[in-house]
């Protein structure tokens, strides 16, 4: 199953929804605000018996990251890999952004030592908001990301979660396959 970690962006669809209107054009795919979240760490494939050596390898990181609960918001925009060719737009994190960095961290530390590889490029916490199919809409998303300064939250972040995505020709599918909480 394909899984990764993540903090959701619970309570906030609507929010989300209102931030992605900029980008509800031809050649640009908003996704499912209702699975708006910030990936910590993208796993890929696992075995199912995985799931619970695998969430107890996040509760080891959480507790190795010493992060208590905290408030996060959701401000401005920004693209992958670049201004000059986007294929990924989303909103950037303000409060909170301290923390989230501290999980991702911890957590990359200790999958690796789990035998899954690290990331190639420095976490920037973020919430994809669309995806860019074409260059039809480019000066308009240039325009929108420069220009505009969105605002969601606040979000109270109490846990992070192991998910298990499917994709689907509609879009991902979402399931929560293991919750560790933030006790810090």
């Amino acid at each position: 199953m394909r899984t990764f970690v993540s903090i959701d962006l619970d309570g906030l669809a609507d929010a989300v929804a209102e931030a992605q209107e900029p980008f509800d054009r031809a050649g640009l795919r908003p996704v499912d605000p209702a699975g708006a979240h910030v990936t910590l760490k993208f796993l890929g494939e696992v075995a199912p018996d995985r799931v619970p050596a695998l969430t107890n390898a996040l509760a080891e990181a959480v507790a190795a990251a010493d992060v208590a609960p905290f408030t996060a918001t959701f401000e401005g925009y920004g693209v992958f890999p670049s201004l000059d060719y986007i294929s990924v737009i989303w909103l950037g994190v303000g409060e909170g952004a301290a923390e989230m960095t501290r999980l991702a961290t911890a957590i990359e530390d200790r999958f690796e030592a789990l035998g899954f590889d690290r990331e190639r490029h420095e976490f920037t916490p973020h919430v994809t908001v669309a995806r860019m199919d074409d260059a039809r809409e480019k000066a308009h998303v240039q325009d929108v990301v420069e220009n505009r300064q969105p605002a969601v939250g606040p979000l109270e972040v109490s846990e992070v979660r192991l998910t298990k995505s499917t994709l689907t020709g509609e879009g991902p599918e979402y399931e929560t396959v293991g919750r560790v909480p933030l006790d810090g």
